[in-house]
This record gives C-alpha cells, sequence and structure tokens, in this order.
C-alpha cells in the first residue's frame, strides 16, 4: 500500500482527512458477482434492472365482489336494487374466464382478473351478496356454499367505468427501469424484482468484517471476572456497526496479549476477511501486542521511502502503518493490507469510545466503499447545529475533537452527552451524534455553530 498523504522524513501527525484518503484510496469495490434475490438483501445492484412485463400483467379486481357491466347498475339503489344473473366465479389465478354479458354478473375475487363484458367491479358490500337479503358483509366461501355462485344478486349501487379495477400497467410498463445500479437492494427492491420475474440479480457482496479485540484482560460477557478483567465490549460494538454498515460481520473472542498468538489467529481468518479490523495495542505501550505482531510477520524490512508513518514495515510486500492522528479521541491508529490477497487492515486503538469513534470515520466509509455505494452515500450525514450547554467545551489544540452529543432536528440544536472520557460507554449508548470541533478551535461557547455528524 502506498500513502496517499504527503510524504516527509519526520514522525508528524496525520490529519483525520489525510487518514481517511488514504483508507479510501486503497480501498477497491468487491467484484459482481450474481446472487438470489435473498442472499441479494442489503447489496448494491450493479446493472439496470428494466420491466420484462406490465405490472400487473392483466386488469385485476381491487375488491372481493361482483363484476358488472356499467349500464346494468346505473341508478341501482337500496330501494331499487339492480338484479343480476350470477354466471360463476373468478378467483384469482383463474384462467378460462366467463364472458359477463347484459343483465350478468360474475362473482369476483381481490387480484383476479377482470373478465371479457365486464367494465367495473362493485364491492359484495354493495350488494346483498346473493342471499336475497340486506346489505352482505362478506361473501360465503365457495367450499361451503357454491350456490352463490349462481343464482341472482341484488346490487344497491351504481358503479362507474373501471371502479375497483386495477389497469393493467398500473404499477410499471414493460421497458420501464425497475431499479437503477447503485440501489441498495432492501425488502421493498427484492419485492419488486421478484414481482417482475427475476429470480437472481447481478450485485456486489456484502464485504465481510473480521472483528478482532486485542487484551489478556478481555473476559466475554457471561463469564465470572476475576480481579483486574473487563468484558469486552469492543468486539461487540464493532462488529455490530459493521452489519449496520451494511457488512457480513465475523466476531473473534478477544485475543490475549501475545504476538504469536495474534498472527495465527490474523492468518486463519483472512480466508474469510473482505477487511480485517482489530482493537486495542496500537499505542505506544510494551504490551500493545498489534504493532508487535504485524511489525513481524512474515519477511521484514524497513521500508525507506514509507511517508509520515509512525512505524511502517513491509509485511510480504503489503505495508502496515502505525500513526498518530490529529484527532481526540482515537490518536493511535494503524493502517494497510495484509496477506496474499492484499486484505485491508485496520487497527483502531483499545479505549471503547476511541474505537468506536475511529469506526464511524474511518472502518464505515472503508466498508461502504468495498459495497461499491457512491461517495454521497460512504460516509455519515453531517449537518450544522448550535451547541446548546451550560457552559463552553475545551478542545485541545491542534486536535480535532469528536464529541459525544443529542441532536435536536427541531429546534437545531445539539447538547453534550456525558463526560469527556474515552472510556465513558454508558454516555456513548446515549448519544446520537458526533460534535465536531475543528483543530483551531480550543473554546466553543454556547451558542456556537457546529459541524455534528449524524450516527443513527
Amino acid at each position: 500500500m502506498s500513502s496517499s498523504a504527503p510524504q516527509d522524513a519526520g514522525h508528524r501527525l496525520w490529519s483525520v482527512d489525510e487518514h481517511l484518503a488514504d483508507v479510501l484510496g486503497a480501498v477497491r469495490p468487491l467484484e459482481p458477482i450474481e446472487l438470489q434475490l435473498l442472499d441479494a438483501q442489503g447489496c448494491v445492484l450493479v446493472e439496470d434492472v428494466t420491466v420484462p412485463v406490465a405490472l400487473p400483467p392483466f386488469d385485476n379486481s381491487s375488491m372481493d365482489g361482483y363484476a358488472v357491466r356499467t349500464a346494468d347498475v346505473q341508478g341501482a339503489s337500496e330501494e331499487f336494487p339492480a338484479v343480476l344473473t350470477v354466471i360463476g366465479d373468478v378467483a384469482a389465478g383463474s384462467g378460462e374466464l366467463p364472458t359477463v354479458g347484459p343483465g350478468e354478473a360474475a362473482r369476483i375475487m381481490t387480484g383476479a382478473p377482470l373478465p371479457p363484458g365486464a367494465e367495473a367491479v362493485v364491492p359484495v358490500e354493495w350488494t346483498d351478496g346473493g342471499t336475497g337479503g340486506g346489505a352482505a358483509a362478506g361473501m360465503s366461501p365457495a367450499s361451503t356454499a357454491p350456490e352463490r355462485a349462481g343464482g341472482e344478486v341484488r346490487v344497491h349501487r351504481a358503479a362507474e367505468a373501471r371502479a375497483h379495477v386495477r389497469a393493467r400497467g398500473s404499477d410499471v410498463q414493460a421497458g420501464d427501469l425497475a431499479l437503477a445500479a447503485g440501489t441498495v437492494l432492501g425488502p421493498p427492491q427484492i419485492a419488486l424484482l421478484a414481482a417482475i420475474g427475476r429470480g437472481t440479480v447481478r450485485v456486489r457482496p456484502r464485504p465481510r468484517v473480521v472483528v478482532l479485540s486485542t487484551g489478556s484482560e478481555l473476559v466475554q460477557p457471561g463469564e465470572p471476572l476475576a480481579a483486574g478483567t473487563i468484558y469486552d465490549s469492543n468486539s461487540f460494538a464493532l462488529a455490530a456497526a459493521a452489519r449496520d454498515a451494511g457488512a457480513i460481520a465475523y466476531r473473534v473472542g478477544a485475543v490475549a496479549d501475545d504476538a504469536d498468538t495474534l498472527r495465527s489467529t490474523i492468518e486463519d481468518q483472512l480466508i474469510r476477511a473482505d477487511l480485517l479490523v482489530t482493537t486495542g495495542g496500537v499505542s505506544v505501550g510494551a504490551y500493545d501486542v498489534v504493532k508487535e505482531a504485524l511489525s513481524s510477520v512474515g519477511s521484514v524490512t524497513p521500508s525507506g521511502s514509507a511517508g509520515p508513518g509512525e512505524d511502517d514495515v513491509e509485511v510480504d510486500a503489503t505495508r502496515i502503518d502505525f500513526r498518530k492522528l490529529a484527532m481526540q479521541p482515537g490518536k493511535p491508529q494503524g493502517f494497510g493490507t495484509i496477506g496474499p490477497d492484499h486484505t485491508p487492515l485496520l487497527a483502531l486503538p483499545g479505549n471503547p469510545v476511541s474505537s468506536y469513534v475511529s469506526f464511524e470515520l474511518f472502518v464505515r466509509p472503508a466498508i461502504r466503499a468495498l459495497m461499491g455505494l457512491p461517495e454521497s452515500e460512504v460516509r455519515r450525514p453531517s449537518v450544522r447545529a448550535v451547541l446548546k450547554a451550560d457552559k463552553a467545551l475545551g478542545s485541545p489544540a491542534g486536535r480535532r475533537q469528536f464529541l459525544r452529543g443529542k441532536y435536536d432536528a427541531e429546534s437545531g440544536t445539539v447538547s453534550p452527552v456525558g463526560g469527556f472520557g474515552s472510556h465513558l460507554i454508558a454516555a456513548l449508548a446515549h448519544a446520537d451524534s458526533l460534535m465536531v470541533v475543528p483543530e483551531d478551535v480550543t473554546s466553543v461557547e454556547p451558542g456556537t455553530e457546529l459541524e455534528v455528524v449524524l450516527l443513527g
């Protein structure tokens, strides 16, 4: 991976925008494949789909009732009903249809084709249902009352031509564009494809994202905590976030602080990964296992033209950069590609808030880019909102700060949620946005307009 950021000899801070550009510059959309409809849910369409046949393909009834000629029910009322001879039933799926002549009606079900000669449908509630009594509430089942398909029916109201008839092609016409390339296939789109007869569709598959937490202190939820241990929340948060972004997520249990174990785990996971995400072990501590593991995989040689990374290594012709970003939280980051297929790997910090904010800023856009979505749909949407707070908010000089917030669209305001610590998960759970404080701002007064990244 060659860095897209400016290169210099020193170990400087990368900006948020430079790091994101580097990530997106190395990510290519996945190759299209043909999938069955249900398997294509959540995928991005890669070709325009046109309608082969009109939808609906024939005139059909939108009500349970009687197919009639309008002249035969003109002026009909409860006092002077039109009395028509019932010539049979027309059910949904009917093939051979009776012809409705003068003074005749056919009992018809919702979705059934309009029979020849009929011009409208009168709902059963406008008739006596063939019982000879008052207004009917419904039809007798054909299996228990076959005689209702014959005899006479009294119609109590007139009907205009085409009343309660769904016209052929009233939804879409043959040759119309059903779905355009770039469409994400959700339930309504899957329904349309099925309705026009498509059994398979060509899409970019959902990216497979493998999430690994690192840390010997991590315990799986549901297990007892020992002294000095905490529950692993990061892998659950990031796997859920990957699913929310549109990926198929695989969560790997926490890996202890052992470089050999982590290397082996990563190598095992490459077979099912389009993107690897690790969390923890990317700072400067003695047990920052991700840097240790990825700095000694395979044949390692110094990268003389590595660019501005904190540490740059060559791993089987694959560079992994560990760098510091001018942001808070989330200063330490790692990025590169690994393995024979040059699978992208993003190494995120271990503090829960740092990890989640880093995912939203860098991993989510990478997933969306792998899906082949347009640039406008790769990043989270953002708005401008006025800060609503009791006091000014401080921010470190030279760092772009991302603060948890609660956005009120009606008032156009945003309020801080919780404290500033990067370990405060409870505050994150109640936030729906990130307030962005620019690098050159150290204090934000209430009433100041800010950029707000919407998370929901």
